[in-house]
């Protein structure tokens, strides 16, 4: 998914989401779970304030029923009745909440008819081949149970996944943690993201997935003539900026399966270990260079904290937390390191 209007989250290290996107509280699915015959299960300490599931939105909604059907000879040991509720957030693509016989699982969604969207958004088609290729390869993400591109079932392509229960820490300072968990955690990051780039997208079959190559030129032109085609008013930085990338273009070009969206809360870490479970949103996922992703990575030591979850500015050396300069290095030498994997 591109950004996303959700609100923060607690991150102490006794605070894991209770959901794949985080959560309300430990109740905020007890409805959900007595409806779908869970058993009892005893619950994990959490604190601070969750995103949870809401009620399927109006122009969310579809036959349930037909979904049970549909799913009955497609996820193994899936059983009824299943019960259905919608992630709160800003997703592009609504996410839902499933659960049924005791188990959960996450179904993506797009927000309508094929007909009714541009043609290359919404691309849950894309986030499923990229997850289940990935899965094959070690790198951490949800397995990929089904993909459904019949419209006739719900009335849009979805794809379904498992559920993955851990933290989302929205918050890049990490507050009620220590400074060694800290540093744990953005480690662990930098870690994920070069087994990522190391991964063979031949081998994996994304041979495909994105045209290899001169990645920052076209990523650049493209944006450039869509702000050019979209402009109002002139901007000068905008203009200067517009003159700037093209001439400044990072060596090499390397190519592997790039994230598009990699930030924390696009992770789901143990419940109480520094350890990434599971890569969320693919949306955005291609062939590029590798730099993409770690820069867009490194956005957060430009933002101040409060606009959009940044850490400029922050006492990094008591927190705990890298520098940029730092954490480049960590990267660097973790993605130099041989024999390394997610």
């Amino acid at each position: 998914m591109a950004a996303k209007t959700l609100d923060q989250v607690g991150t102490s290290r006794t605070s894991p989401s209770r959901t794949f996107r985080g959560a309300k509280s430990c109740k905020s699915h007890s409805s959900l779970e007595r409806r779908a015959n869970f058993p009892a299960r005893k619950p994990i300490p959490v604190s601070g304030h969750f995103i949870g599931t809401m009620p399927v939105q109006q122009r969310h909604r579809f036959d349930v029923a037909a979904l049970e059907l549909y799913l009955r000879n497609r996820i193994e040991g899936f059983s009824g009745p299943l019960a259905v509720e919608q992630f709160r957030g800003g997703q592009s693509n609504p996410t839902y909440l499933l659960a049924g016989g005791g188990k959960r699982w996450v179904l993506r969604a797009k927000p309508g008819p094929a007909a009714k969207l541009l043609p290359s958004a919404h691309a849950v088609e894309r986030e499923f081949r990229a997850i289940t290729a990935l899965k094959a390869g070690g790198v951490p993400v949800p397995r990929a149970h089904c993909l459904c591109e019949d419209e006739n079932v719900i009335g849009r392509s979805f794809y379904v996944m498992e559920y993955v229960e851990g933290r989302v820490l929205w918050d890049p300072s990490l507050p009620g943690m220590t400074p060694p968990e800290r540093e744990a955690i953005y480690d662990e990051m930098n870690r994920v993201l070069a087994a990522l780039h190391r991964v063979d997208y031949g081998a994996a079959g994304l041979s495909d997935f994105g045209k290899p190559g001169n990645y920052f030129t076209r990523q650049i032109g493209r944006w450039s003539r869509q702000y050019q085609a979209s402009e109002t008013e002139r901007i000068e930085a905008m203009d200067g900026l517009i003159a700037w990338l093209p001439e400044n273009i990072p060596g090499g070009d390397e190519t592997v399966v790039v994230h598009g969206d990699y930030r924390m809360d696009n992770l789901v870490f143990h419940p109480r270990e520094p350890k990434i479970l599971a890569i969320l949103d693919w949306e955005l996922s291609t062939l590029g260079h590798p730099l993409a992703d770690f820069s867009y990575h490194c956005m957060s030591w430009h933002i101040p904290p409060g606009q959009f979850r940044g850490i400029a500015g922050l006492d990094l050396a008591s927190l705990g937390i890298p520098g940029e300069s730092q954490n480049r290095n960590t990267l660097r030498h973790t993605a130099s390191a041989p024999g390394a994997t997610p």
